[in-house]
């Protein structure tokens, strides 16, 4: 099997779920399913972010044309549905199916006509970065695959290959770094701040409001970078018993 992961970097106004994310960074859009056959696509998404967020997340993703992965630059006449599975504080899920027509383009399309069958696909949004994960068979041609997939996205992205390899798994427990490595800029400059500030002293030096002041940060916007920054060094140093644990595959 064959590891394909490559990024299409839009630009503004070209992908509205882009444009969504670019205007808040704290955010992030992951696939749990992605399947697709000839004739149609069906994906399950899961976002994570502060409230503000996720809220303009839910409205871009109802609104928007053509959000499960179309790439076509004109209204391509498909029929498509997404509907809201959960919506909580900070997490988001979502289900779309799309059933395409002639004039419709999209990854996994692409690569079905150029790869072959069987192909697996991962995608993670951060800001206006797409960036996908790709397994397949190491059949098919791929720069076809590259070229088709050029061709569809234009003058809207920019197309970045990262890596085509072997297929790998997760790191293992041993491969992975430990503390804060990992965690998204912001975050690791607000744990950062908190330590610094005195925010997890016993009595604390700084509350979290004034914590945000120094920061120039909305409370919330605070609060929730601290909480999953948290949760990602409690789990790697107690949550499973060791100091380390299995990073994501994206």
């Amino acid at each position: 099997m064959r590891e394909l992961v490559f990024t299409l970097d839009y630009e503004p106004g070209c992908n509205a779920v882009a444009d969504a994310l670019a205007d808040h960074p704290d955010a992030r859009i992951r696939s749990l399913s992605l399947h697709a056959t000839a004739e149609s696509l069906w994906r399950v998404d899961h976002a994570t972010g502060p409230p503000a967020a996720l809220a303009a997340i839910e409205r871009t993703v109802l609104t928007a044309d053509y959000y499960a992965d179309c790439l076509a630059a004109e209204d391509c006449a498909a029929t498509q549905r997404t509907e809201v599975l959960e919506h909580t504080d900070d997490t988001l899920v979502l289900y779309s199916y799309w059933e395409r027509t002639p004039a419709c383009a999209s990854v996994p399309h692409i690569a079905l006509d150029h790869l072959g069958d069987g192909v697996l696909f991962e995608t993670r949004n951060e800001g206006r970065e797409y960036t996908w994960r790709i397994i397949h068979s190491g059949a098919g041609d791929l720069r076809a695959f590259f070229d088709a997939l050029e061709a569809a996205v234009g003058d809207c992205a920019q197309l970045e290959v990262r890596r085509v390899t072997q297929a790998q798994a997760a790191a293992s427990a041993s491969d992975a770094s430990p503390g804060i490595d990992g965690l998204p800029p912001e975050q690791r400059e607000a744990l950062k701040a908190a330590v610094d500030h005195g925010y997890y002293e016993t009595p604390r030096a700084v509350d979290v409001s004034e914590l945000a002041d120094r920061l120039g940060v909305p409370r919330s916007t605070l609060t929730y970078r601290l909480r999953r920054a948290e949760a990602h060094v409690m789990s790697r140093y107690v949550g499973d018993g060791s100091a380390d644990e299995p990073t994501p595959a994206l």
